[in-house]
């Protein structure tokens, strides 16, 4: 029951990104239109649309290790046998979110820097 909920959640968010992605690909036509035109590669579009979601998904992360360090500290205080808390329980689910913002991000930003610049351009 919870792994369906927790499936229905993530896609849920990942269905939020997609639709980030895609206001900011509209958003930022013209932009990727130029750069095309003045000789910026895939890779190059590529990287500027995933550094904006790497950011904030960097700024999550940052901003939900205090928090998740005392929430998961003050539970483990009411058990008699406890573990330690590992670095690697707040980075591995750092390394997973990251790699599902990038799938989610992936489609619509290869879709933008394969489209014809003279489309983007001519539209106003």
């Amino acid at each position: 029951m919870f792994a369906a909920f927790t499936g229905i959640g993530i896609f849920v968010a990942c269905l939020g990104l997609f639709g980030l992605v895609s206001y900011t690909i509209v958003q930022r036509t013209k932009e990727i239109g130029i750069r095309k035109v003045l000789g910026s590669s895939v890779n190059g579009i590529l990287t500027l649309l995933y550094k904006d979601f790497a950011m904030l998904v960097g700024v999550a992360f940052v901003v939900s290790i205090p928090f998740g360090w005392y929430f998961i500290y003050k539970w483990l205080e009411g058990y008699a046998f406890r573990i330690d808390i590992s670095w690697t329980l707040f980075l591995l689910p750092f390394l997973i979110v990251l790699i599902v913002a990038f799938v989610t991000v992936s489609y619509l930003s290869f879709k933008a820097a394969l489209m014809n610049p003279v489309k983007s351009l001519k539209t106003e």
